[in-house]
This record gives structure tokens, sequence and C-alpha cells, in this order.
């Protein structure tokens, strides 16, 4: 099948080509001609499905299909994503693929100043991509008018929920247009899902490209038992040893990132870190940086990863397991893309093994276990009850996901409190 078989007009088909595809990806075959056909979707796909596409390629066929209304551009699409990252990933896919049409696009999230985003707005738009927490602050400063809204997408839904803008999200849906074509896209199902999706979609299609929960049998996976205080010299020795350029690995914390960042760097191994703390631009630039190989090593939290979008990232490393077993999925689904080959090693102490039973149970399989000589644990050292600090998100609900009858880093048992994420 071919982009022309899906119903893509020139100007579309001709900027596809100018990026090098010349078929679609699965959930972009399924996706598009149900899109085109005016219905909602409830779209199942993991990250480097090329899910991104198979929204913004049909949302500009459908927009170059209506006809033009008379004076200045108003809203037609909104986008909803988790994410600084994601919002400026689906922006740059959205300039890209309507480079050769009169539409005008802006992204606009927190992190970083209002104004421009204002003047962007004033001027007119037919596409936003917004994370909810500032898409609230220009519909409460009326410096965004959503009456006109034809076409809403919901990326990423199930982080949007773990992430607690499910107020923000509802605040966003009493304003729209209730006659609207509504797609919504999540890597995972849940309840919280399924309430969000019968209360938006009418009479939805539904596309599923893998199967649940599941791991990408492109990335080959391995488990490294090791103590936990020599975790970073384990993971010096498999960077050096392989002479591996290129690794994005995934603390639980943010200050676990910065302290992991600042060993590897004094190890001689370029690396930075990326979380909800750090500025925007120090952000783009610890991505970008990673992207064009200044940087061998890209240290991140799964809120911040989200969003980062490498084809051929060849290697992921858990420096700590994740609390919640479907975030395993979404971190080593960032390699093994394409079509390519990835791997994706866990290093995992004692702490950590009832983490590693749930995540196995998940994808349905056992992960292959190395005992690597010199970095053999040692049976002695007992499990002690992990701090999740201020980078826990906790799921509710979802308590299988801790060990049992251990506090969570809070000092008293209690499940913390969720971080709002980006605004």
């Amino acid at each position: 099948m071919t982009f022309k078989e899906l119903g893509l007009s020139e100007p579309i088909l001709k900027a596809i080509k100018e990026q090098g595809y010349t078929e679609p990806t699965p959930i972009q075959a399924q996706s598009i001609p149900v899109i085109l056909n005016r219905k909602d979707i409830l779209a199942g796909a993991q990250t480097g499905t090329g899910k991104t596409a198979g929204f913004t390629l049909p949302v500009l066929e459908l927009l170059t299909r209506a006809k033009p209304t008379k004076g200045k551009h108003k809203v037609k699409a909104l986008i909803l994503t988790p994410t600084r990252e994601l919002a400026a990933q689906i922006g740059e896919s959205v300039e890209l693929y309507g480079k050769h049409l009169p539409f005008k696009s802006t992204v606009i999230f927190g992190g970083v100043k209002i104004n421009p985003q204002l003047v962007k707005l004033r001027q007119g738009v037919d596409i936003v991509v917004a994370t909810p927490g500032r898409l609230l602050d220009h519909i409460s400063q009326k410096s965004i008018d959503l009456s006109s809204v034809d076409y809403l997408i919901l990326d990423e839904a199930d982080r949007m929920l773990d992430m607690g803008f499910i107020n923000d999200i509802k605040k966003v849906l009493a304003i729209l247009p209730k006659e609207k074509q509504t797609l919504l896209f999540s890597a995972t199902y849940s309840e919280e899902i399924k309430k969000l999706s019968d209360r938006l979609l009418k009479s939805p299609a539904l596309i599923e490209v893998a199967r649940r929960n599941t791991s990408s049998e492109t990335v080959k996976q391995a488990v490294y038992h090791v103590d936990k205080t020599r975790k970073r010299e384990l993971l010096t020795h498999l960077i050096n040893e392989g002479e591996w350029k290129q690794v994005l690995v995934f603390t639980r914390t943010k200050h676990g990132a910065n302290r992991l960042t600042g060993q590897l760097n004094s190890d001689d191994i370029t690396a930075a870190a990326i979380h909800g703390n750090k500025s925007q631009n120090a952000r783009t630039k610890a991505l970008d940086d990673f992207k064009k190989g200044e940087v061998r090593v890209l240290v991140a939290t799964d809120i911040a990863a989200r969003g980062i979008d490498i084809d051929y990232l060849p290697h992921v490393v858990n420096y700590e397991l994740p609390n919640v077993s479907e975030d395993y999925v979404h971190r080593i689904g960032r390699t093994g893309r394409a079509g390519r080959e990835g791997e994706a090693i866990s290093l995992v102490c004692v702490d950590e093994h009832e983490y590693l039973e749930n995540i196995e149970k998940l994808i349905k399989k056992d992960i292959p276990k190395v005992w690597l000589k010199g970095f053999k644990p040692d049976p002695s050292i007992k499990a002690e009850p992990i701090n999740q600090g201020g980078g826990g998100r906790g799921r509710g609900g979802n308590s299988r996901n801790r060990p049992r009858n251990k506090p969570n880093g809070n000092g008293n048992g209690q499940r913390s409190s969720k971080p709002r994420g980006n605004r």
C-alpha cells in the first residue's frame, strides 16, 4: 500500500516523499482511511510505530478538503499531549507534512515565556499543539478561541492521566464544540482510558497495531544482577567495553539523574540529564547534543523521556527499574524502532526483584538474566525499601507495582501525591 492509495492529496504526498518515506506503517495504514471517513478512533500504539503521522497526515488532509474560512485563521485542530518535548516534536511533524499547505500552526507549553505564544495566537492559527496546563493559561487569559475546533486529538492519553491531567482535560472539553471528530491515542488500555473514551468518543473505530502491554520483538532484553552500590561502575564498564556511542539511561528520580550524570562525566563519559526540573532550553540542548553525538549518554526520568523520538537509538538502560510496570514497556520502546534491532539492559539489585517479577508478568515472558564476572551481587545483602523520592509517581489503584508492606520513601508508607507534570 502507498500513501497515495490512502487518499492523501499531492501537497502532502510531496512532503512525505521529501522526508524519505515510501510506504505507511501499520498504524498509519489502519488509521488514516478511518480518520478521513470522519470517524472517531481509539488507537492503541506504542512509541516508534509512526502514530504521530497517523493523525497529522489525515488531519492536514481533512483541513485541505474543507472550505477555507475567510479572514483570520481559526483554530480547527487541537492536539493535546502530556509533555513539552512531545508537543515540540508533534509541532515539527505538522510543519514538515504541511509545508506545502497554507495552514498555520503553533505549539504552546509551559516552561517558556508566554508572550511569543500570545503573538502567534493573535495572528491566527489553524492547528494548535498544546500541553493541558499552558492551554488552560491561554483560555483563562482569553488569548485562544476554541469555538471552531473540528478535530481533537489526545496523544499519549494514558500518560496524561498518569500525570494528573484529567481535570485539566475535562476543563478543556467543557469549552470545545460538541460536534467534532475526536482521536484518542494510548499506548496502554486501563479502566481510566476506557472511561475517558466512553465519555469522549462516538462509536469509535478500535485500532490496535501491537498486542497490549507487550515489549517490542526487535528489542534484545537482558537483566544484569548487581548490587545497588555497583550499578554506576557496571554501567561505565558496559559503555566502555561495548563502545556504545549513544545510550538512553533511565533513573527513577530527578536527583538520581543529576547524580548519575555527574558520575559518568567524571568517568570521562559525556552525559547530560533531562527531567522536569530542567529549563526547557536545557532540555532541548541536551536532546540536540545527544542526537548529534556530542553527548554519549542521556540520563532521563520517565516523564521527561516521553517525547524523545530517535529512530535508530541502539541502547536503552534501566539504571533503576520503574515502579509502574507499564513504564518498562515505554522505556524499552525507545530502541528497536523503524525495523531496527535494539538492546535494552536492566541493572537490577535485590531491592527491585518484585518490580522485575511484575514486569515479567506484564510482558508475559522471562527476561534473560546475566551475572557478569566481577559484578556478581553479594548474597548477604538483604532487600530494603525503595525510596521513590520526588520522582516517584505512583498510580492510583496500582499498588501491585510497589513492594508489599514497604514505605515509598515519605517515611510513613503513604502514597506520595502525583506531580502535575508539565504546564
